[in-house]
């Protein structure tokens, strides 16, 4: 029978204090608590022991015990249970077993619906799913079904449908300013997949790194370090990326709200990015968030002003729901073949009874009566979330507001901020450290997304959080 009570002390890690090393003693506390799991010391069920306690024990800080716990949390091997404190849930893979799923999919840093001791996710990037026009859309499917081709359904142009193509090209002039003609629009499956292309493209060519925003998006890292292209951090300010900083030929960016800072690039850094890519330098411009703004007037893309030195990438990934997997790239015409050429290699084309369904919703009018709508649900939750965090956390500072789907509270004090986050997570609110998506060390700050929680429960996150930080003290 496995045993469910408590841990008693830190005997069955088989560590010898002695041999701690000065440094990484995170990873050498995490490495030694998932072989107990994997070895069966540990059981599915069991509780470990209190931090402070462990700490103790082990002669080291208890910062260094709650990091360690979370990175177990953050691997799906351990939950933070109201009562119990944190609960192993899940037996590690010892070497030569085969794989779990789920852990795979953490390692590959895949997002994933959290486990039951979290009852409020505010994962940031999480759209409103609740919000997807299922209506609206079926009357669209049913109109193309009832018009389609047979040629149409057959293998087609790997850059996308000739009307989605027309159509997001107009639609991406108006609303944004993009100059591109139909011909010069590559229908992808996400910014990731675009990423992707670019990636590879950029690889051939000779390119193996690229400056990245610091702070700035994991997952775009992660999509390019896949494709063999290193990141090199650019900081980031209150008018967004240093532009006198950037190093390489080529930037990743998102100017219009900066993620996960919420930022705009400013006029001034905006004249200077062009004027550096200009001179020889290519703008990857991730329109992120572009179309979710509350207190202020949109800003154009990039790609408008100097089309030929701007790949600009973009979806419905935040506007309709991820699992649509369909988004949108403009390059510059010297890189299309190449990036045709890999998009067909990839995967041929992306289906086509979706991408003509969208084409139906952009020519009707409908998906911008959609945008207009999931804006206003959106800015009742941002209002909610804030109204919470202004009472009962007053010293921390909010950034951010003004657009998107996530706020930034950034927090005084020396404590970090993957502590604060798994305080949070004891509580049952899981946000994100801001820590997560930084490369050089910086400021604590939480990184707090609302657009999947109805404005009644992001009005209690800043009491819950502020009782948290109190407890954790």
């Amino acid at each position: 029978m496995p045993r469910s009570g408590p841990i008693p002390g830190s005997d069955f890690l088989q560590l010898i204090k002695d041999d701690a090393p000065k440094h990484g003693l995170t990873t050498w506390l995490t490495e030694g608590l998932r072989d107990a799991i994997s070895q069966g010391r540990l059981p599915t069920g069991s509780a470990l022991p209190a931090t402070r306690r462990l700490a103790g024990e082990l002669g080291i800080s208890r910062g260094v015990v709650v990091e360690a716990y979370q990175r177990l949390i953050d691997e799906g091997l351990a939950g933070a249970r109201t009562g119990a404190g944190t609960v192993v849930i899940a037996r590690g893979t010892p070497a030569g077993e085969p794989r779990d799923r789920r852990r795979l999919l953490d390692r590959l840093r895949l997002p994933l619906p959290p486990d039951d001791s979290i009852d409020l996710d505010l994962s940031p990037g999480v759209p409103d799913l609740a919000a997807f026009p299922r209506a609206g859309w079926l009357r669209a499917e049913r109109a193309v079904l009832g018009e389609v081709s047979a040629a149409e359904l057959g293998y087609g142009d790997p850059s996308g449908t000739p009307r989605l193509r027309a159509e997001l090209a107009a639609w991406l002039a108006r609303t944004r300013g993009v100059r591109a003609e139909p011909d010069d629009v590559i229908v992808v499956s996400g910014v990731a997949q675009a990423l992707g292309l670019l990636a590879q493209t950029l690889r051939a060519s000779g390119t193996t790194a690229v400056a990245v925003e610091d702070p700035g998006s994991r997952g775009a890292r992660d999509q390019l370090e896949h494709w063999g292209v290193r990141g090199v951090p650019a900081p980031v300010d209150d008018e967004g990326v240093r532009v006198d900083t950037l190093t390489e030929p080529v930037a990743v960016l998102t100017p219009a709200h900066q993620f996960p800072t919420g930022v705009v690039l400013g006029p001034a850094r905006r004249r200077a990015l062009l004027t550096w890519a200009s001179r020889g330098g290519l703008i990857v411009e991730d329109d992120y968030d572009a179309e979710h703004r509350y207190d202020r007037s949109p800003v154009a893309a990039l790609q408008g002003s100097l089309p030929d030195h701007v790949a600009y990438a973009g979806s419905v990934s935040k506007s309709l729901a991820p699992g649509m997997r369909l988004g949108w790239l403009v390059a510059p015409r010297r890189l299309q073949d190449t990036l045709l050429a890999a998009k067909h290699a990839t995967d041929l084309g992306n289906p086509a009874l979706p991408q003509l369904v969208l084409a139906r919703l952009l020519a009707s009018g409908d998906y911008e009566r959609h945008l207009r709508h999931v804006r206003t649900r959106q800015r009742r939750r941002r209002d909610a979330l804030l109204a919470g965090l202004r009472t009962h956390l007053p010293e921390a500072r909010v950034a951010g507001v003004a657009a998107g789907l996530h706020l930034l509270v950034m927090m005084d004090g020396d404590t970090p901020d993957t502590v604060l986050a798994a305080r949070a997570a004891a509580a049952g609110v899981l946000v994100h450290p801001l820590s997560w998506h930084r490369i050089a060390p910086g400021p604590p700050g939480l990184v707090i997304g609302y657009a999947a929680q109805p404005p009644d429960r992001l009005s209690s996150v800043g009491r819950r959080l502020s009782e948290a930080f109190r407890r954790g003290r």
